[in-house]
C-alpha cells in the first residue's frame, strides 16, 4: 500500500489505521500481510464477477470501509475478519448497482461493416420502384434550411402537402430499413 492516504469520503486511511488492520487480520505481519493480499485479490474478483466495472477501486473502498470501522468492532467482532469483509463488500455492490449506469459508448464499425451496408443500401434502393427511389433520395439530399426549402418544392412539384411528403419518405424509408437489414442478416449468416 501507498504511503499517500486514500480518502473516504471525510475519513484519511493513515498508516496508522492500516497498521491496526493488518494486526487485526493476525498478530505476524508476514501472514496479516498475505491475508490482506488475499482477501484483496478476492474482493477484486468478487466485484468482476458481479459485473463491476471498478472492481480494484471497490475492493479499495470495502478495505477502507472496514479500516474506517475497525476501531468500533476489533474488540467485539468474533470469527474470520474475511468475513466482514464480505459482508462490506455487499453492501458496497448494492450501493454500485444503484448507481446510475453511464451511457455505453457506440461500437465503432469496422470498415468491412461499412461496406456491407452500402452494399445492401445500393441493393435495395435498386429494388424500390422509380418514382419511391427518386422520391426518397431527393427527401434526404440537402440539409438544414435548404432541406426544408428542398422538401416544400418537392411537396409542390408532387402536388402534395409537405406532410403527405414526409409520410411517403417515413414509408419508403421503412421499406428501405427493412430490406437492408434483412440484407445485412443474408451477409452475416453467409459468413458464418
Amino acid at each position: 500500500m501507498e504511503n499517500s492516504p486514500v480518502r473516504n469520503k471525510d475519513w484519511t486511511l493513515t498508516q496508522e489505521s492500516f497498521d491496526q488492520l493488518l494486526g487485526w487480520l493476525d498478530p505476524d505481519r508476514e501472514i496479516s500481510g498475505r491475508k490482506y493480499e488475499g482477501i484483496r485479490t478476492r474482493l477484486i474478483k468478487l466485484f468482476a464477477c458481479r459485473g463491476c466495472a471498478e472492481s480494484e477501486d471497490l475492493a479499495d473502498e470495502c478495505i477502507n470501509r472496514v479500516a474506517k470501522k475497525l476501531p468500533q468492532i476489533v474488540n467485539t467482532y468474533e470469527g474470520d475478519p474475511a468475513l466482514y469483509f464480505y459482508g462490506v463488500a455487499r453492501h458496497i455492490h448494492q450501493e454500485y448497482l444503484r448507481r446510475p449506469a453511464p451511457a455505453p459508448e457506440p461500437i465503432p464499425q469496422t470498415d468491412e461493416e461499412s461496406e456491407h451496408e452500402y452494399e445492401c443500401l445500393n441493393k435495395c434502393l435498386e429494388e424500390l420502384p422509380p418514382d419511391s427511389r427518386n422520391l426518397v433520395l431527393q427527401y434526404y439530399h440537402e440539409e438544414k434550411k435548404a432541406k426544408i426549402d428542398h422538401r416544400k418544392e418537392m411537396a409542390l412539384r408532387l402536388g402534395i402537402a409537405v406532410n403527405a411528403l414526409r409520410i411517403r419518405a417515413y414509408r419508403i424509408r421503412a421499406t428501405l430499413q427493412g430490406c437492408v437489414h434483412a440484407c445485412l442478416e443474408r451477409k452475416q449468416f453467409e459468413r458464418i
